[in-house]
């Protein structure tokens, strides 16, 4: 007898114990049945609980007591997080669990959204929280958590709190009923980075390769899409990587809105993944809003995108700091590696038509990239703008190229 969907429930019912049931219910009430994790360690909650707080903290490797007395907040946190990520992978392997919700503050959140990353793409998760309009990156980090701002705190219950909790209970058990994503066909599998400001090359890149069998992830790299793309690259099983768009190296180097860190395009390094890089996007750093922009970049040009964005021209010292940073990076790799520059332009800020055009740049860059790079590695400087179809079409026979050998 088949039995309907489960949706697993992490709350701290020492402290979220009103909200927690209303969710239960609410999800519940949609036809799917709930299986209600404890990871609280105050006091002894007297509702129903599936899995209690005594079975986290054995999971955890120690008991409750043990983590009750070790007198630090973080580290208790820590002991339950590792416990309560144990049991709901084993949940997950065994078939048991359909979709995970939870609901809480910062506590809340970093516990649950632990757990929650090490659950596969596409597995339903929703996470309840009162810092979900704010800085998500730590709790999210390149998973497909779905974050629903509690507007108010999660703590006991009032008009706005219900109609959020009403909200995300029925959305987990639409999900939960949805049933299994649709698995993917066995194809090799390219991963692309890339900005709006390529998106016309990225599109011909895109579409050549899907008719020549190849299955391609888009990247937006505006500092969250990038280290995405390097976990999944270090993941395995990926033929080809085409960095399209390096504004996110660029950001880390001049501190612009886009900036990753230090180790951004390393990951193809360290696995020896084909690749091939386009040097698209480096004609302007990702800056705030106008004003913040200007402060923060003062007497440079500049092109408002929206009114949180604003492109700011990179110079030729600006590209010069890149080009020496890239060979840094790639000249310590092993697997396939070849550069692209396109001389008409590199994004379409940088074009006839676009508000940053410096024409005289691309070919001084090709310049010092050459100097940078490695003899062995080919560093081919092209006649093309970077959105024209015929740089896209050479960048594309790279791909294909390395990712058949």
């Amino acid at each position: 007898m088949r039995t309907g969907p489960k949706v697993l429930l992490i709350a701290s019912m020492d402290t979220k114990q009103e909200p927690a049931n209303f969710l239960r219910n609410t999800i519940e009430n949609q036809g799917v049945e709930v299986i209600l994790l404890d990871p609280g360690i105050r006091g002894e909650p007297e509702d129903r609980i599936d899995i209690t707080r005594h079975q986290v903290a054995e999971a955890a490797g120690t008991d409750l007591q043990a983590v009750r007395d070790i007198g630090h907040e973080g580290e208790a946190l820590a002991c339950m997080t590792r416990g309560t990520t144990k049991l709901s992978r084993k949940l997950y392997d065994a078939g048991r669990i359909q979709g995970i919700v939870s609901l809480g503050g910062s506590m809340g959140s970093t516990l649950a959204t632990a757990a929650m990353r090490e659950l596969p793409i596409g597995f339903p998760k929703v996470m309840i929280s009162t810092i979900a309009s704010g800085f998500t990156r730590p709790f999210v980090g390149s998973s497909d958590i779905m974050m629903l701002h509690s507007i108010a705190d999660v703590a006991g219950l009032n008009g706005i709190l219900r109609k959020v909790l009403h909200s995300g209970g029925t959305a987990i058990a639409g999900m939960a009923l949805g049933g299994a994503a649709p698995v993917s066909e066995d194809k090799p599998l390219v991963l692309i980075s890339n900005l709006g400001i390529t998106e016309r090359a990225c599109t011909f890149v895109r579409e050549r390769l899907e008719a020549q069998g190849f299955e391609v992830i888009v990247f937006h790299a505006n500092g969250t899409g990038g280290p995405n793309m390097e976990e999944v690259i270090h993941k395995g099983g990926v033929a080809a990587v085409l960095e399209l768009a390096l504004i996110e190296i660029l950001d880390y180097l001049g501190g612009g809105l886009f900036d990753c860190g230090p180790d951004r395009g390393r990951a193809a390094v360290e696995t020896g993944t084909p690749t091939v890089v386009a040097t698209g996007c480096i004609d302007v750093y990702g800056a705030g809003p106008l004003e913040d922009a200007k402060k923060r970049f003062s007497g440079r040009r500049y092109h408002q995108h929206n009114a949180a964005i604003t492109a700011v021209r990179t110079t030729e010292a600006d590209l010069k700091q890149l080009a020496e940073h890239l060979g840094k990076i790639y000249n310590e790799a092993s697997g396939p590696l070849r550069f692209f520059v396109p001389l008409g332009g590199f994004s379409s800020h940088d074009s006839t038509e676009g508000h940053l055009h410096e024409p005289d740049l691309p070919p001084i860059f090709a310049r010092d990239l050459r100097e940078a790079i490695a003899d062995r590695i080919p560093v081919d400087a092209l006649p093309h703008h970077i959105n024209d179809e015929a740089f896209a079409d050479a960048v594309t026979d790279a791909v294909i190229e390395i990712a058949r050998r």
